[in-house]
């Protein structure tokens, strides 16, 4: 067996830990109901700063796909289906700040809540919200990139050696779920 089919298998597997300890920082006190509607505002607040920013970015996103896979028709070290790996990356790195913004939301007040009580609690509480936005992002850039290179390898380089042009190609054809990713990154969380 190739090893290369275990690497989704441990994007799923890091979502899996996502889904759980998301379920987790959910189910600790949200406190008083002056904070649950607080804190209700202020996820409102996030979610709809993510919708208007997501829209602006789709038209981004559909132009650079455009550009990337007539670069891509026009080098024979590439292919147009660059483009489309530029837009699953974008949609991967899209999906990953939303379930950052959902569970750090979460996390905030609860973690507040905890604090009130046990700095330890608070920490736990806090950590584990934090460790739910990295494996999301870890989880599905290796679900992601893992997929694409099996699909990609299959398409073009079946039998192909490491250092061949077809397999070359499917390199310069990841790069582009690669390039995706970040851009969105970088609009969603400036430094």
């Amino acid at each position: 067996m190739d090893l290369f089919y275990l690497i989704p298998v441990f994007g799923v597997v890091a979502l899996l830990y996502t889904f759980l300890q998301s379920n987790w920082v959910s189910k600790q006190n949200a406190g008083n109901e002056k904070m649950k509607i607080i804190s209700g505002h202020i996820a409102d607040g996030a979610m709809a700063f993510l919708k208007a920013e997501y829209k602006i970015l789709t038209y981004f996103v559909v132009v650079v796909s455009i550009l990337l896979a007539v670069m891509g028709a026009s080098n024979s070290n590439s292919h147009w289906s660059i483009g489309i790996a530029f837009a699953v990356g974008a949609v991967f790195s899209a999906l990953a700040g939303f379930i950052g913004m959902k569970i750090a939301t979460k996390a905030n007040v609860r973690t507040a809540e905890a604090a009130r009580t046990s700095l330890s609690k608070a920490l736990k509480v806090s950590f584990t919200g934090g460790s739910v936005m990295g494996m999301g992002v870890a989880g599905l850039a290796v679900l992601g990139l893992g997929a694409l290179f099996l699909i990609i390898k299959q398409i073009f380089a079946p039998d192909a050696t490491v250092d061949s042009h077809e397999m070359e190609k499917t390199i310069e054809i990841l790069t582009g779920f690669s390039l995706g990713a970040e851009s969105i990154a970088q609009k969603i969380l400036p430094e």
